[in-house]
Parts: C-alpha cells; structure tokens; sequence
C-alpha cells in the first residue's frame, strides 16, 4: 500500500507567540515530526500545504510575516511538494488535487492546524473527491471557539471534529499507529 503525508498549515502564526495561537500545538507539531520522519525513513510521499492570507487586512499568515513560515520541526525538505492555499478547503484554487492524482497514493495521511477549520475542510474535499484518508488526530491541534457567549475549550473542539470525521470521511488515529503501519514487512 502507497501512502502519501499531507500536512496542512503547521506554521508559526499558530504558537505562542504568533498571531492566532493554538490549543496545545507544540504536541501536534512534536507528533506531525516522528509522523513526517517515519515518512521520510520510507521513501513515501509527502506534501506541504502552507496557507497564505493575502490581503492588508490579514488577520494571520500574512505574506512576508514570520508567522507564515513553517514550523521548523516539519519544514519542507526541498525535494518535497509545498501547495499554496488562500482559503481554509486546500484544493481550492491550488494543483493539490491534480498532484493528488498523479501520485496515485492508495491512502493519505493527514495531520495539521486547525482540526476545525483548514484539515476538516481539506479532508472533507478530499473524500468528495474520492480519496481514501487517514487522520493523525493528535499531530491536529484546535483553538478555543466561542458562539452563543460560550468558550468551547481547543481540547473538545478537537475530539468534537476528530469524532466527526472518523468513519464517515476517513479514518481516526494516532500517529504511532500511523507510522506503524509504514514499517517495512518483516
């Protein structure tokens, strides 16, 4: 079985200190790391989704800001795809799905920021269009949402799309299960 790594928005903006921080996200990047070596130790394919707002009203990722760039911990190598998006859904507006396509992986493995947002919208597409995906639900990482003068903390927004997702547009798991998987065959 062929795999192919897509990893979505795991950029600077979304740590302490940038300008949309998340729930947690040194634990997501510290997994969507082991997740991205395993790949690498492979030989499987792996692609990177950066996500750039363009425009002056740019609330975060702005173009030329050191919160657009990636996370040192799963920065592209060089000889791996990087896929500029401008909206939350990755294959608006970009080549991810002919690129997708001409890899012909039999399963895609998706981990990234925000499990609410950006991967839920992505891996939603993804399967509309016919994909068969896996989601290392603890290299995803979530903000605090508020609605109706209510705080939903990151944590359960997480579980809440995690829960969402599994089975009916992918499949829900942790990255060591994930990697395990890549293990060559004894």
């Amino acid at each position: 079985m062929t795999r192919l790594l897509l990893l979505i928005d795991i950029q600077r903006d979304y740590f302490p200190g940038g300008r949309h921080p998340l729930v947690d996200p040194d634990a997501a990047a510290d997994a969507a790391a082991r997740l991205l070596a395993a790949f690498r130790a492979t030989g499987e394919r792996v692609v990177h989704v950066q996500h750039v707002w363009d425009g002056p009203d740019a609330a975060f990722f702005a173009a030329g800001t050191p919160g657009v760039e990636f996370d040192p911990r799963v920065a592209p190598d060089g000889a791996e795809h990087v896929v500029v998006k401008h909206e939350p859904n990755a294959f608006l507006g970009t080549g991810l799905e002919a690129l997708l396509r001409a890899a012909a992986p039999d399963e895609i493995v998706v981990a990234g920021m925000m499990s609410s947002m950006c991967v839920d919208a992505t891996v939603r597409a993804a399967s509309d269009l016919g994909f068969r995906l896996a989601v290392a639900q603890d290299a995803c990482a979530a903000p605090d949402l508020a609605y109706d003068g209510r705080t939903v903390p990151g944590a359960q927004v997480h579980l809440a799309f995690m829960a969402a997702l599994d089975g009916t547009y992918a499949r829900v798991a942790d990255v060591d299960a994930l990697a395990a998987e890549l293990a060559p065959a004894a």
